[in-house]
């Protein structure tokens, strides 16, 4: 992720342009005023006051054209970064626990990220200014007065070196600002969720406090930043209304003759020394703008550093990063999975497991057996290809999975985490997880197989609340194993405790639909569920291990 913005946008030059038209304007206006003090009448200057008019509708519409175009520009920028960033979120595996959480994620990409259009629509084309028309000014103003040139010279590199000083204490606030707004964000995604338990818990008040404290943190990191706003605004009045003041001084005691020296040659007459005193101020306007927009890049970069900060944390999925040519048609065949010394190990973990090896032949299904916290999600979640592989191999009918293979491998796999994410939205959506091949013919065999539309009929044409709000434990199952049958091109189903944490009755039925979606094809299912267990063709108990499994929290697929 770069954005260039050491090279002037179109925008850029349409704006200098527009900048640099002044300096006729400005001419034009000093020679009416010399030809007036000479005794000409107004018929005389009217081509001059209709010279000015003319550069002014020019100049605005320059500026408004090319602030038009560097928006533009910059909102095509944010849209890629947006882009980029949502990608890599995409990629990112769901069982990495270092991974943004969902509020910080949406509060950097939705309203965090707007600070970069400003920073690139408007300190590009300030900046720009401010490298050439001071120059152009003090060539011309020194063209009459070398006095006032060296003025304007000597006033001029004290405002950029305060606001650099000031500008390192800006991009640290603003960094600090934007992270507790992330923070703040991500805290109250997360309370709102489990807004049902903090009541049960008895814990709202206790949740509202600690809602205030991020509150009151991002209440005085905001008010730390336009401190030092206002700060670098002073710095820049002070000194560009002293050297406009300087000029000024200058000017008047050299027409009335104190100061004869300065100009080139004799005395400057009344249309050059209104000229250069209309330049003065246009020589720190440039540097105004910058002021004005220096705090934008401070936002803006600190909002382009979360942004990449968001991409270099995650894990990726093994392959995520593959288009495939073909979308996944392949018929449904049971596939024979191989795992070979494979070292189990989580995202972060210091210490990985003792290589692992099993084999699961075609059509066969296979219950791994252990207690919980054994690490059985995590083999299950190598073998998907949702974490990568540090040692050992995968293979699928005798193919290895690795980058270049497992976006094709898994069109043969079919998912099922032990937590299940339901979004607004109706039950197909729910079930076809916007998949464009997914027909309402195969919703409606997947509802039957996993007996949801019993379930959710008095649901029809409803849409389901976000989160699962008003499903039981049974039905956020059974949605999630017809999101399982939908996939009829998987050979392998991978399925993580299926009757976890529900009733003996739920549980029996759960297990049943699901032998019955698994026939004829290959099946692992991790449980330590006894009855689970004794159903399948083979039972492969895993020693116990000392790390904890991570939970998935994608929808399953």
């Amino acid at each position: 992720m770069a954005v260039d913005v050491r090279r002037p946008s179109a925008g850029a030059l349409w704006q200098m342009t527009a900048a640099l038209i002044w300096l006729p304007q400005a001419a034009l206006l000093a020679w009416a005023v010399q030809r007036m003090a000479d005794g000409l009448g107004v018929v005389q200057i009217w081509p001059m006051a209709a010279g000015v008019l003319l550069l002014g509708l020019l100049r605005a519409w320059l500026d408004g054209h090319g602030g038009w175009l560097a928006n533009r520009a910059a909102r095509e920028q944010l849209s890629q970064l947006r882009a980029q960033v949502v990608r890599a979120l995409g990629q990112a595996s769901p069982l990495d626990k270092a991974r943004v959480a969902s509020g910080q994620a949406a509060s950097a990409v939705v309203e965090q990220a707007e600070s970069i259009v400003p920073w690139l629509a408007r300190y590009q084309s300030a900046m720009w200014r401010v490298r050439i028309l001071p120059l152009a000014i003090v060539a011309v103003v020194a063209s009459q007065s070398w006095v006032a040139a060296l003025i304007l010279i000597v006033a001029a590199p004290l405002i950029p070196l305060f606001m650099a000083i000031v500008g390192w204490r800006a991009k640290a606030a603003s960094e600090e600002q934007m992270l507790q707004l992330g923070e703040m964000n991500a805290f109250l995604l997360d309370r709102l969720r489990g807004l049902s338990t903090l009541r049960a818990l008895q814990a709202v008040d206790m949740t509202g406090q600690r809602l205030r404290e991020h509150a009151e943190g991002l209440r005085a990191r905001t008010m730390r930043v336009l401190r030092i706003a206002f700060l670098s605004s002073a710095v820049l009045e002070l000194f560009s209304a002293l050297g406009v003041a300087m000029v000024a001084v200058y000017i008047g005691f050299h027409l009335l003759g104190t100061l004869q020296f300065g100009a080139w040659g004799g005395k400057l007459s009344l249309g050059q020394a209104m000229f250069v005193l209309l330049l003065a101020p246009a020589f720190f306007e440039p540097l105004r703008e910058l002021s004005a927009v220096w705090h934008d890049r401070a936002a803006g970069e600190a909002a382009l550093q979360t942004l990449k900060n968001m991409q270099s944390q995650s894990v990726a999925i093994v392959g995520a990063g593959v288009l495939l040519k073909d979308e996944c048609t392949a018929l449904c065949q049971p596939v024979q999975l191989r795992v070979v010394d494979l070292m189990v190990q989580a995202p972060g973990a210091q210490s990985p497991l003792a290589p692992l090896s099993l084999s699961v032949a075609s059509g066969e299904h296979v219950a791994l057996w252990s207690p919980s916290g054994s690490g059985k999600s995590l083999l299950l979640a190598q073998i998907a290809g949702l974490l990568p592989v540090q040692q050992g191999r995968i293979e699928l009918d005798g193919e290895v999975l690795d980058e270049g293979s497992a976006a094709r491998l898994r069109c043969r796999m079919g998912w099922m985490g032990q937590q299940t994410h339901v979004f607004s939205g109706s039950v197909p959506r729910n079930i076809g997880l916007g998949r464009d091949k997914v027909s309402a013919a195969q919703i409606a065999a997947a509802t039957q197989q996993a007996h949801l539309d019993e379930a959710l009929v008095s649901r029809a044409g409803m849409s389901l609340g976000e989160g699962g709000a008003g499903l039981s434990g049974g039905e956020v199952v059974r949605l999630a194993l017809a999101r399982l049958a939908v996939r009829e091109e998987a050979g392998l189903l991978l399925v993580d405790e299926p009757t976890a944490h529900l009733d003996p009755v739920t549980a029996a039925q759960i297990a049943q639909a699901l032998r019955r979606m698994a026939k004829g094809r290959t099946l692992l299912v991790a449980t330590h569920d006894a009855q689970l267990a004794a159903a399948m063709d083979r039972v492969i108990e895993l020693p116990v291990l000392p790390l904890r499994p991570l939970q998935a929290e994608e929808p399953s697929a």
